[in-house]
């Protein structure tokens, strides 16, 4: 039984494969067109993340594992967006982007956590001198421990077997999430996770469990594969192996929300967990409990090893108020896996006054829980002066804490939350004050993740400072 999690920072990953932008549209639709039978989706908010093979690299880094992605892209806007989140992310970029090639682009319309339509943008991937990806790997080969091929079928990967080849050259461990019904050019990777429609797709409908071992295991023979994981939806997955007995396990009873990017979130989790020193069946129960907890979550997303901690444990939901940085994350974990939304702000609340109250009013109104990050009193001297703050850090918590709308209130000493914002990486960020949403600190973290940020303005004719100016002068 699976009790504990491999340290992931131990692993480091090379992705390579077809590297994609997904984008979402999210409206409400309560007309239906007078110009066709479709329905008007009045659209309320834009979000677009990384996809395809950067999906499996957002995945990999959300476990705090060293990651590099290796793929082609155009030299366009959509290239700008995918570059700024992957990098935000912490991810090693080093992706071969074309002239006059548009960047993969999915486009979905979603509305009431339901898609209505999507819009593919692509063309026909301009063939590239299968050495250029084959030097790009060898160059990052020498500092990792597990290579990933992510072949969405669209063109990337055409020398998948020369680069499966070089990884064993190195003695890396190589995973392969296929397409296509050619399994001869992923001959000699470890592990291939073909879901069962895609399995069948090769081998033919398996009427039962010993046709689907019986067929998988005549695949490791022919192509001198170690093992396949069959991903296989509400019945969970199942592992075999040459000479080793398969093992299977149950899909974890979760509500399904989408399955989109589930497969990337499997094969990420299964190589880190590898990378980090899992074996097979314990990082397969690892990948299985990532992929219960992802389809909960609507759109390509990604699982953090805190929530993996707490479905794995299952701990209890802990009680708001004034929370340590450990229990802070162990409560966003819990309230994530019940699908609730977090909501974070962030400041130094030295006097609080009524202009704080309905800020953190309307904050709290967005999401199911608020958090409230505080700069500690160092951190307010730097930013505020000497003569700042004027209540203590834990005088200003607790106050913050007694509010009825703020559930979880926690101390930073970093300048900024952006250290805070990548370990919760709560749904929405939220800020006062004048600022451009793109000015917001932090907003580019947010935003990688698939995470809203949110500005509420200024509540005027009150401040701190104005009452702090306004005692002074008496």
């Amino acid at each position: 039984m699976l009790t504990s999690l491999p340290d992931f920072s131990k692993a480091s990953v090379l992705v390579i494969g077809d590297i994609m932008l997904d984008r979402y549209w999210f409206g409400d639709a309560a007309r239906i067109s007078p110009e066709a039978p479709v329905p008007i989706v009045n659209i309320k908010q834009l979000d677009e993340r990384p996809g395809g093979a950067g999906n499996v690299a957002l995945n990999i880094a959300a476990l705090s594992a060293k990651t590099t992605l290796i793929g082609i892209t155009g030299q366009d806007e959509a290239y700008t967006s995918l570059s700024g989140q992957l990098h935000a992310a912490g991810i090693k970029q080093d992706i071969q982007s074309l002239p006059n090639f548009p960047t993969i682009t999915k486009l979905r319309v979603i509305s009431r956590q339901q898609q209505l339509i999507r819009l593919d943008f692509e063309e026909q991937l301009i063939e590239v001198e299968s050495n250029v990806l084959l030097d790009k790997a060898k160059k990052h080969l020498p500092n990792c421990n597990l290579m990933i091929l992510s072949d969405y079928n669209k063109g990337t990967l055409s020398c998948s077997k020369e680069l499966i080849a070089l990884a064993k050259s190195f003695g890396v461990m190589v995973l392969v999430d296929p397409k296509g019904k050619d399994l001869a050019q992923y001959t000699g990777a470890d592990i291939i996770t073909p879901n069962l429609k895609e399995f069948e797709a090769i081998v033919g409908v398996c009427k039962n469990e010993h046709e689907i071992s019986t067929k998988a295991r005549k695949l490791i023979n022919e192509f001198a594969i170690n093992a396949i994981l069959l991903t296989r939806g509400e019945r969970g997955m199942t592992l075999i192996r040459k000479d080793e007995d398969d093992v299977h396990l149950p899909a974890h009873a979760r509500e399904v929300f989408d399955v989109t990017g589930a497969g990337d979130t499997v094969i990420a989790v299964l190589g880190a967990a590898l990378a980090a020193g899992a074996t097979y069946k314990n990082a397969m129960q690892i990948a299985n409990l990532a992929a219960s907890l992802v389809v909960s979550k609507l759109g390509a997303a990604t699982v953090s090893v805190p929530e993996l901690k707490v479905a794995l444990s299952g701990v209890a939901e802990i009680a708001g108020g004034v929370l340590n940085e450990e229990q802070l994350i162990a409560a966003v974990s819990e309230a994530k896996l019940r699908g609730k939304q977090i909501v974070f702000t962030n400041g130094c609340f030295d006097i609080l006054h009524a202009g704080h109250v309905i800020y953190l009013q309307q904050a709290k109104q967005l999401g199911d829980y608020l958090i409230v990050a505080v700069n500690d009193d160092a951190s307010v001297k730097r930013l505020k002066g000497e003569s700042r703050p004027i209540n203590s850090i834990e005088q200003r918590m607790a106050v913050l804490a007694g509010l009825g709308v703020v559930d979880w209130v926690c101390s930073f000493a970093d300048g900024t939350p952006e250290r805070l914002l990548k370990i919760l990486q709560p749904d929405i960020l939220v800020k006062g004050g004048d600022y451009s949403v793109d000015g917001v600190v932090g907003a580019d973290i947010v935003r990688a993740y698939g995470g809203e940020v949110r500005v509420l303005g200024v509540i005027k004719n009150v401040s701190t400072t104005a009452i702090i100016n306004k005692i002074t002068e008496q």
